[in-house]
């Protein structure tokens, strides 16, 4: 699909109300497109012999949804990079406060079928006494709720989990800036971390990597709660000159349930056969969709959306609060 084309669909995919020629010559201008309204009738000639849009009334063109599946793989190459941007922006919209315990922090959140759900907390219920979860406050929605707009569906269980961009967003709030590398499954052996094995740039990617891993089966977090497994983490870099402040605060993080460290380098060393940045110190943290993994890898059904939801501290709950 040529640009002009993607463009006409994509302003028809983003109209409410059918959409003629002659709008959609003013509107492409916007974009930097030139078109007349008779070059703009020749293109969708073309869009609706294909199947892309249809013809409300004689003037008016909504897009259909083959349109609407063949604009998203067209638009792929303006994705790249979606997931880092949205780690940014919610770095810094949560607020949440260590001194007080207060405001909203970044949940990931999944959704289980409510039959399974008690099943599932006894398989998570390791995890997290293992500490390869991040942290221990969680978020339990029923079917018919919503969590931070995000419907649960009637016979479905809403579990929120903490997110590891918590951190990230709590470390530059004390201005140490952390630049997220990977997410990526990493190798425990005798439940402590060897090397990763599986890696996805969050710059280059448009999925959240930890969902890709679990789709994709590629976890072992219930033989790495016996020892020896494979587990969701994550690689950040911080300034070596604020390794011991980033320190302090980490243990404070730790301290209010909302998470803790794996491995932390030497400053410009490799970490579990990672490169590190010239004056920079690489953190390794527990993927907060572990739980879950879990739970998938047991062949319960998980619906996961990672970096979904932002919430007030006070509406979660340990996990211990939950679990019989």
């Amino acid at each position: 699909m040529d640009n002009r084309t993607a463009t006409i669909l994509k302003i028809i995919s983003e109209s409410k109300e059918p959409i003629g020629s002659k709008e959609l010559s003013v509107r492409l201008k916007d974009f930097g497109i030139e078109l007349t309204e008779r070059a703009v009738r020749y293109h969708l000639k073309l869009m609706n012999e294909q199947g892309l849009i249809e013809v409300i009334w004689k003037e008016g063109r909504m897009i259909t949804k083959k349109g609407r599946e063949e604009l998203n793989n067209a638009r792929v190459s303006e994705k790249i990079g979606l997931i880092s941007a949205r780690m940014e922006t919610l770095s810094y919209l949560m607020d949440f406060d260590l001194k007080t315990k207060t405001g909203n922090v970044i949940l990931n959140v999944s959704l289980f079928p409510k039959t399974d759900f008690s099943k599932a907390l006894k398989i998570m219920r390791e995890v997290f006494d293992k500490k390869l979860s991040l942290g221990k406050k969680i978020l339990v929605v029923e079917g018919g709720g919503e969590i931070d707009g995000l419907a649960v569906p009637k016979g479905k269980i809403g579990f929120g989990t903490l997110c590891t961009i918590n951190l990230n967003g709590i470390l530059l709030k004390a201005a140490i800036p952390v630049d997220p590398k990977f997410g990526g499954v990493l190798q425990m052996e005798n439940s402590e971390p060897l090397r990763f094995t599986e890696l996805i740039s969050y710059a280059g990617s448009t999925l959240d990597p930890h969902e890709i891993f679990i789709r994709s089966q590629m976890t072992s977090v219930r033989e790495a709660c016996g020892g020896s497994g494979r587990i969701l983490a994550g690689l950040r870099e911080i300034p070596a000159v604020s390794k011991e402040e980033a320190l302090d605060i980490l243990n404070q993080i730790e301290g209010a349930g909302l998470g803790n460290i794996l491995y932390i380098g030497k400053t410009g060393q490799p970490v579990l056969g990672m490169p590190v940045g010239v004056e920079k110190v690489g953190i390794v943290i527990p993927g907060g969709l572990n739980p879950v993994a879990a739970v998938a890898e047991w062949g319960i059904e998980t619906e996961n959306k990672a970096l979904s939801a932002l919430v007030d501290f006070k509406q979660l709950v340990d996990f211990k609060a939950v679990v019989s």
